[in-house]
């Protein structure tokens, strides 16, 4: 494994095509950055669907009530779940959604973040301060680019796993 700046807050998603490691800011939002870490240790992510995933924009993840593909999976479904955790209140912050971050997802309310997320494409600046960003992909975005596309895809592809740097030996 490499070395990460600080493993406590470094999320790593297994894909089909390798590993992509996020760097999270948990000094701009601790609230989402505490949440992602509780469910990747609870193996809530694990075979959880991209569901939605736009070219050009972005690829969403996260709804572990609806999108476990080995689980009570229903991609008809998939992306108007969360957690059975409360949500969570807005972090909004300066930090601009550069290709890479990752973003919250959410209702119309900006307080309806829960379990799902997107990492960008490409700069989408019109998020700014309206979706919390809350990391940023730090290795493995080729990875990311390759995601299937498709609102739902055909054949969508999962996190294989996501786990906690910290905890993996």
């Amino acid at each position: 494994m490499p070395e990460w700046k600080d493993p406590e807050n470094t999320i790593l998603i297994e894909l089909k095509d390798g590993l992509v490691a996020i760097e999270l800011l948990a000094d701009i939002a601790p609230q989402h950055c505490a949440r992602m870490k509780e469910l990747a240790r609870a193996g809530a992510y694990d075979n959880v669907v991209f569901h939605r995933v736009i070219d050009g924009f972005m690829a969403q993840t996260g709804d572990v009530e609806n999108g476990n593909a080995e689980k009570d999976f229903n991609l008809r479904r998939a992306g108007t779940g969360g957690s059975d955790l409360p949500d969570l209140p807005a972090e909004f912050s300066g930090v601009p959604h550069d290709r890479g971050t990752l973003g919250a997802a959410r209702s119309s309310n900006p307080n309806s973040a829960n379990s799902q997320f997107f990492i960008n494409f490409k700069d989408n600046h019109f998020l700014n301060r309206q979706y919390t960003v809350y990391g940023r992909v730090v290795s493995g975005m080729e990875h990311v680019d390759a995601i299937t596309r498709g609102e739902p895809p055909a054949s969508p592809d999962r996190m294989i796993s996501v786990k906690v740097a910290a905890d993996v030996s």
